[in-house]
């Protein structure tokens, strides 16, 4: 049995998902469904992992009556959990679309953690480290929190041997990346505001990935959305993946899909290369899909096999 892989997620949500039969201004539209999921970025690459055969362990938060509707929706879920009880109300995050794939997304800012509630979700973490193979620090943390709170996460998970994907925005990044972990994966806009410059040109792009790479971690995946992602890594040089051109429905979740992939593809120790090709071929299947539903394997292998991987420096 492999070891499992854990994913954190710190700022977790109950998903509120409203489909509209058009997104219009100023002039009305008609709700056609709401739904509700337990909804995060380590929960979705959680779920990812788990249609992909891997064991997984998602280690997240939960308050209040938003949080037990929120667990309520999680224990459908058939990964293993480990839930820290905060004082305050998880979030909501609202999300509208219409069948043209038009979509809205509204995020709460979510909870205040107090110091004992950090340090009880650093213990939970950790108590798991020894047995498992990789930990996913995914999305954003909340408002007050200790910004280096992923970097003590990252060091005390280098201590046992285990892997990092940091996956995450603002100074939780800026701080995460010097921390040394295996992977970061920022978006475009993240990656921006990470080296305060605009990244227009390809040349651009790849001067970033080298210069986010100098600040420590093993490989940096800029993801592009659509275009790919173009990596900085350590065995390869710098890589540009692109996929086939697809309709895309809906993009929400397709970057925890690209996460949750590369990590599933380096546990079955493929070339950093080959697990790139997989992460880039999930989060495109996934934004084929509508609503927040993410890219099985079958789904994931059909895109792979179209997907290129070209090196741009050695």
């Amino acid at each position: 049995m492999s070891k499992p892989i854990l994913t954190l997620t710190v700022n977790p949500a109950l998903d509120r998902i409203v489909t509209a039969d058009r997104l219009v201004f100023e002039d009305r539209a008609y709700i056609e469904s709401t739904t509700e999921a337990a909804g995060g970025r380590g929960i979705n690459a959680a779920r990812v992992l788990t249609s992909f055969g891997a064991a997984v362990i998602a280690i997240t938060t939960s308050g209040r009556e938003i949080g037990r509707k929120f667990e309520e929706h999680l224990a459908k879920d058939s990964f293993g959990k480990e839930i820290v009880k905060i004082r305050n109300a998880i979030r909501i995050n609202l999300t509208i679309s219409d069948r043209q794939g038009l979509s809205i997304k509204l995020n709460e800012l979510g909870p205040l953690l107090s110091p004992p509630e950090q340090q009880r979700l650093i213990k939970a973490t950790e108590k798991l480290l020894p047995g498992a193979s990789w930990l996913m620090l995914c999305g954003s943390l909340p408002p007050e929190m200790d910004t280096h709170f992923y970097t003590t996460l990252i060091k005390l998970a280098a201590k046992h041997n285990v892997q990092t994907l940091l996956d995450t925005d603002g100074d939780a990044l800026l701080y995460g990346v010097e921390a040394g972990p295996t992977i970061v994966k920022p978006n475009q806009s993240e990656a921006e505001r990470l080296l305060n410059s605009a990244l227009i040109t390809r040349s651009q792009l790849v001067e970033a990935v080298q210069r986010i790479k100098a600040f420590g971690p093993n490989t940096v995946v800029l993801s592009l959305g659509s275009r790919g992602a173009i990596a900085a890594t350590s065995s390869e040089g710098v890589l540009e993946v692109t996929p086939p051109p697809i309709d895309a429905r809906c993009p929400i979740g397709a970057g925890d899909a690209m996460s949750a992939a590369m990590v599933w593809a380096l546990e079955q120790n493929n070339p950093i290369s080959e697990a790139l090709r997989w992460g880039v071929a999930a989060g495109t299947a996934s934004s084929r899909l509508p609503g927040i539903t993410l890219a099985n394997l079958e789904q994931t292998r059909e895109i792979y096999k179209q997907t290129q991987v070209t090196r741009l420096v050695v």
